[in-house]
């Protein structure tokens, strides 16, 4: 099923960027040897959506109060006419990002507007929300809250959001329950496998010894070293095209 999602130009985007999240991380970067990449559902995260990147470089300095003027925003670059897209709107040390798009989507499709994935930012806190662009005829803003009394920094280019699209419905149709692991012996057996190959191997290291990295999970292998072909390891999302 094609889901579709249009972004409708509102207001000044010059120097706004909307792009497919990448999986790559500065802070995974410098992992030693990089194993932050061992994990997948880490890099399959971080590319599960688009994200929205900032056009300004500024600096909020927060006084701990709840007044919007107790958050001043200096830009560190000429802000041309988006100086009003970033503000202190809401009080309480909440920096405020109004994008330049309103978004629709498909039926029953809404928009989870989050903070990038797994791309911490000091003394900043980005603040989620859901949106139901299936049927909304308005724009959100993005919103991230500094922690403590003093200085928080964007820099332009910076991922100030992350759009991943949900099916409004989905979490309502799931049906939770707990189960004993006895009750289905196959998986039973696979994950016994699992924990005594992975304590094994943990033993190993802790030992000094050549233990190796299990790769199962990331090479979408069972217990048993059987292909799952339904194996993802990356998301391929398309680019916001233009229309005509």
């Amino acid at each position: 099923m094609a889901v579709q999602m249009t972004a409708y130009k509102v207001g000044v985007d010059s120097g706004w960027v909307i792009e497919p999240a990448p999986g790559r991380r500065a802070w995974m970067d410098a992992t030693p040897d990089k194993f932050a990449y061992r994990c997948l559902p880490l890099v399959m995260a971080n590319q599960a959506g688009w994200v929205v990147r900032s056009p300004l470089s500024f600096v909020a300095t927060w006084d701990g109060s709840v007044r919007p003027e107790g958050l001043k925003i200096r830009f560190t670059e000429d802000a041309g006419a988006c100086a009003n897209q970033v503000s202190s709107h809401f009080g309480s040390g909440i920096v405020t990002f109004s994008l330049p798009w309103l978004f629709r989507t498909s039926k029953g499709v809404g928009l989870w507007v989050r903070g990038p994935a797994n791309e911490p930012r000091d003394n900043l806190v980005a603040l989620d929300g859901i949106v139901e662009t299936d049927w909304a005829p308005y724009t959100f803003t993005m919103n991230w809250r500094v922690m403590r009394r003093g200085e928080a920094f964007f820099k332009a280019g910076d991922a100030v959001c992350m759009l991943v699209p949900m099916m409004m419905e989905l979490a309502e149709d799931v049906v939770p329950q707990i189960r004993e692991i006895d009750d289905n012996p196959v998986l039973k057996e696979d994950f016994t496998h699992f924990v005594a190959k992975r304590s094994g191997n943990i033993q190993k290291l802790k030992e000094g010894g050549g233990g190796t990295w299990a790769m199962d999970y990331m090479r979408g292998h069972l217990p048993d070293g059987t292909e799952v072909r339904e194996h993802r390891k990356a998301f391929r999302l398309r680019g916001f095209e233009a229309g005509e």
